[in-house]
């Protein structure tokens, strides 16, 4: 983290502002929130707030005239408006401070590191709450719990601020969570939604979560936890599964929040598919396709996109799939191919979120050699991707479904669809390449396959 004068001398050269300055001399405003934050860490921004004393539109306004930017009203009552730059990548949120003055303004922030401003007319940090000290000390405060009443949704920024920026946390603030975490659900879903990909987009996630859950407020977002932690660990796993499912996500090596998110998720469907045979060993046969359906609710729940969902729920139902295709001895291409017309343009998603699942599983049975068998074959798997991947990017259409119902006179049916799919399996492979070919191919594979239906 940079020193004050360092995050002045950044403010004072930022572009953006720097573009504005002449206006900002006019008015007694301040510069706070995430930028501020962004500049202590060296983060680039383009989202500014910028609190005034005294009608905020004026100074939207002037701004919006001087950028010939774009003026949105936000919240006509608390007088918050938005003006977008010409380049619709930057913006000032521009609001007025509370009862005109800015110490009460600071004190109504939901944490003291939000609560740093900077004064135009001085030029300076203005620190009334002592954020920077929090920044300094790595924890997160808030000046008044009070705030967190006005809005229970700050209880999960709390953790969200943890996923991104590795803060601990105030023992304050942990007692409130503990006693207040039920009024989340007073918050509108749309906007957990958002918390929670920025959650699951932080670096620091699996901290987050784990925050979360000693607190008791994770379940309060995904009951299934309560369920998941049940079950113990066993000889293919070392950690209990709600620790694995955890260690999974901090596995995976990307930022990707819905990626991560079915790590969380991704073995949800053990608690009911799950059974002890008499040797003792434990056994989740179909939990990987139990899964992917349990899964769907909850994230249409939490006001997912259907785009979202669906793909949480590929990766939750296939998450098996890369290293049971790889496990033969003797996987044919053909095989793989299949996988990849699956999975594709996820490929490398779901073999990444069996690599991380691979790596997580670590019980007695589980050998150093196994591990290391597992992962060369999820290397080769992809490697094999990436070898098919511009045939299949460049796979021309020999035959569509309404030409192959002429040439076989057969009407819509699944047995189309079968012949569709092998015939795309044989132009990667290459071994189809004219129409003249396609068209043999069908009546060859239709006679052997179909013949007597």
């Amino acid at each position: 983290m940079i020193s004050i004068e360092e995050v002045q001398s950044k403010i004072k050269n930022d572009t953006a502002i720097n573009q504005i300055g002449d206006i900002l001399e006019k008015y007694h405003c301040w510069l706070v929130g995430g930028c501020i934050r962004d500049y202590f860490f060296s983060k680039e921004n383009f989202d500014k707030d910028i609190v005034c004393v005294g009608h905020s539109y004026n100074l939207a306004l002037d701004i919006a005239k001087k950028t010939e930017g774009t003026l949105i009203e936000l919240d006509l009552e608390n007088e918050i408006y938005r003006v977008v730059l010409k380049d619709k990548i930057t913006y000032f949120d521009v609001s007025r401070a509370l009862e005109d003055d800015i110490l009460k303004d600071a004190q109504r922030r939901d944490f003291t590191l939000n609560s740093i401003y900077y004064d135009f007319n001085a030029q300076k940090i203005f620190d009334p709450c002592n954020g920077v000290d929090d920044l300094n000390n790595n924890i997160l405060k808030s000046f008044d719990l009070k705030n967190f009443d006005d809005d229970p949704l700050r209880m999960l920024r709390v953790f969200r601020f943890v996923a991104q920026y590795n803060f601990n946390l105030d023992d304050e603030i942990i007692k409130y969570i503990e006693n207040n975490k039920k009024f989340i659900h007073q918050c509108a879903l749309e906007r957990i939604n958002q918390e929670l990909v920025k959650l699951f987009g932080g670096i620091y996630a699996a901290k987050a979560i784990i925050l979360a859950d000693k607190c008791g407020f994770l379940s309060q977002i995904f009951p299934f936890v309560e369920d998941i932690k049940k079950i113990p660990p066993n000889s293919h796993h070392h950690l209990d599964l709600f620790h694995h499912c955890i260690e999974t996500m901090h596995t995976v090596r990307t930022n990707n929040p819905m990626l991560k998110l079915a790590a969380f998720c991704h073995d949800i469907g053990k608690p009911k598919t799950h059974t002890i045979e008499p040797s003792g060993r434990h056994r989740f046969i179909g939990h990987d396709k139990v899964g992917a359906e349990l899964i769907k609710p909850i994230l249409a729940n939490l006001k997912f996109s259907k785009k979202q969902i669906d793909y949480v729920s590929l990766m939750v139902g296939n998450h098996i799939y890369p290293s049971a295709l790889m496990s033969s001895e003797d996987v044919q291409e053909k095989a793989m191919i299949r996988f990849i017309r699956k999975l594709d343009p996820y490929v490398k998603d779901i073999i990444e979120l069996a690599r991380a699942d691979r790596l997580c599983a670590r019980g007695p049975l589980v050998s150093d050699d196994m591990v290391k068998n597992n992962l060369e074959n999820l290397e080769k798997l992809y490697n094999f991707y990436l070898k098919i991947k511009p045939r299949l990017e460049a796979l021309p259409k020999l035959l569509d479904g309404r030409e192959i119902m002429e040439i076989l006179k057969i009407k819509p049916s699944p047995v189309l669809g079968k012949i569709i799919n092998a015939l795309e399996e044989v132009q990667i492979e290459g071994k189809v390449r004219t129409n003249r070919e396609a068209r043999t191919y069908v009546i060859q594979w239709y006679n052997q396959n179909c013949k007597d239906m």
